[in-house]
């Protein structure tokens, strides 16, 4: 025979929690700050991300493509580039593990870079 435990509630239910935390990306953050560190004007001419993990740890790889023109730009280039490995980054609930340009060219009107960042969930 079964018993009914009229006392029990649904304040005691358990909740389930969704699989894996839902935070929101660091790259749009990260752009915006790429961009005022290059100053105007700037555009990024491509952005993607994918997933990325070690054992202890759980972030995004980013691929930023991000091009410098107007008079100054060669001088703007360099500064950029100067301390970048140092810079300190803004992101909400992640931190920047590693960050580098990758490759990049001039021509008579602008500079492009070619950058890579890791950043990693903060815990």
């Amino acid at each position: 025979m079964t018993s009914l435990d009229h006392e029990f509630g649904v304040a005691n239910l358990i909740r389930n929690k969704g699989i894996g935390r839902k935070r929101a990306s660091p790259l749009p953050p990260l752009l915006a700050q790429l961009l005022a560190r290059a100053g105007e004007p700037a555009i990024v001419e491509r952005a993607v991300s994918r997933p990325w993990a070690s054992a202890l740890f759980e972030g995004q790889r980013h691929m930023v493509r991000l091009r410098l023109s107007g008079e100054d730009f060669p001088e703007r280039g360099s500064a950029f580039m100067a301390g970048l490995a140092d810079a300190e980054w803004v992101l909400p609930g992640h931190f920047v593990a590693d960050i580098s340009v990758d490759d990049g060219d001039a021509d008579m009107e602008s500079v492009w870079l070619e950058l890579s960042a890791l950043t990693i969930e903060d815990w």
